[in-house]
């Protein structure tokens, strides 16, 4: 029984891990369908793991070190590979100047830069009601997201078909995972709403912007966790 109770959770960040892979796979041949329903259980998997991982009190240190490695390829390599395929069909010729490299292979720095934030999140004890730089699951909600929308129904093609602003969103996206600025967790330090109005805000607005655009809601409401963020930066520094 106890090993039962010290092992649940790690069982689901492995289940995490699997569903990423799946889901990467998927995404490479194409199927960004299937990659969508891994990342949604991920994400869901990711979240019941420290859920229960607390409820049974059996969190521990591989427990931690397992979870940051699961999502290293949910939630790192996942969304590199999402930017990959969005600049795969540019092949490696940017501003009418060939280059040495396919510039689909720029799209991996959202990789590199998501490992150097699960480990700065690692050894930084301060991140408990708030997180410093933008979680690597959002990230990885965004970047697919906004991959997916547009397979789907066409959206953002604004974006996804012009090169520049796709590397613009590479760079943005892979600085702001290891950025200073704090960003809301929906970790409560009180019961007090004052303590909360920026989760609440978060909450009634996310809810809005799915209602109103639903699919087409999911890279907006990134954005604007973000720009909730940004406003609440002195509630979440006291």
């Amino acid at each position: 029984m106890n090993f039962f109770k010290n092992n649940l959770a790690n069982a689901i960040t492995l289940g995490n891990l699997f569903s990423g892979c799946v889901g990467i796979v998927h995404l490479i041949s194409g199927d960004y369908q299937t990659a969508a329903i891994c990342l949604l259980i991920s994400l869901i998997l990711d979240f019941f793991d420290g859920f229960v991982a607390r409820a049974l009190k059996s969190g521990s240190n591989l427990g931690g070190q397992l979870d940051s490695l699961a999502d290293m390829v949910s939630f790192g390599f996942l969304p590199g590979v999402s930017m990959m395929k969005m600049l795969e069909p540019f092949g490696s010729q940017i501003f009418g100047i060939d280059l040495p490299f396919e510039i689909k292979y720029i799209g991996l720095l959202i990789t590199l830069f998501s490992c150097l934030r699960l480990a700065i999140f690692n050894i930084d004890d301060e991140q408990t009601y708030y997180f410093k730089g933008l979680n690597t699951p959002t990230n990885t909600v965004l970047i697919f997201g906004l991959f997916y929308v547009y397979k789907e129904f066409g959206s953002f093609g604004f974006i996804v078909e012009n090169e520049i602003y796709l590397l613009i969103l590479t760079l943005v996206s892979s600085w702001i995972l290891v950025s200073p600025v704090r960003m809301i967790s929906m970790k409560f330090k009180s019961k007090k709403l004052a303590d909360n109005y920026s989760k609440v805000v978060l909450l009634v607005g996310g809810i809005l912007i799915l209602a109103i655009f639903q699919f087409n809601g999911i890279p907006l409401i990134v954005i604007y966790y973000i720009l909730v963020s940004l406003i609440f930066q002195k509630q979440l520094r006291s």
